[in-house]
């Protein structure tokens, strides 16, 4: 009878153990997704927003009637390798740039397709700023897991490693120049 009652103990105590590593083990890779799913939205609304911006620079030119490249150096953005947050606040600084121009050139201003482009603007910042939300949600959940005991081991098993934020900042890192909350 001992023999039986700690081979069932085995079994039960092995039974349970499995269940704690697929469920952690689930739960991380839905994590992993929801992320990489959020990061393909962020990059086609970034292309989107970066084709909005090389349309506005052309009804710029045209409208002005000149060759100056007033968007030149974020148009090249696309030849750089930058990250996704620093090109979404390159492309901030460029429609701030734009928003000028409109301003201070009535003629921008009642101009219908720029004023389309703007409006898309605003639905993308929109758009970017409920995915990043999401995002970082879903980063921060899953960085739980992988430091906290017991998922952790599970996480270093299956070469889980700690994520960046979308804005770039590693909130484990010893620098503290950066803002952290």
């Amino acid at each position: 009878m001992g023999f039986l009652t700690g081979f069932l103990i085995f079994i039960i105590l092995g039974a349970s153990l499995g269940i704690i590593y697929i469920l952690y083990f689930n739960k991380m890779q839905y994590l992993k997704t929801k992320i990489e799913h959020a990061e393909g939205i962020i990059d086609e609304t970034l292309r989107e927003r970066y084709d909005l911006l090389v349309r506005a620079d052309g009804i710029v030119k045209s409208t002005l009637k000149d060759d100056k490249e007033y968007f030149k150096e974020y148009i090249q953005l696309k030849e750089k390798a930058i990250t996704n947050f620093e090109l979404d606040r390159k492309l901030k600084e460029a429609f701030n740039t734009l928003t000028k121009f409109k301003d201070d050139y009535p003629e921008l201003s009642s101009n219908k397709e720029l004023k389309e482009i703007f409006t898309t603007i605003k639905e993308t910042n929109e758009k970017i700023a409920a995915i990043t939300s999401y995002y970082n949600k879903n980063t921060n959940e899953l960085n739980e897991f992988i430091r906290k005991f017991p998922s952790n081991f599970i996480a270093k098993i299956h070469h889980f490693k700690i994520s960046p934020f979308f804005d770039g900042k590693d909130m484990t890192d010893t620098i503290y120049n950066d803002f952290k909350l």
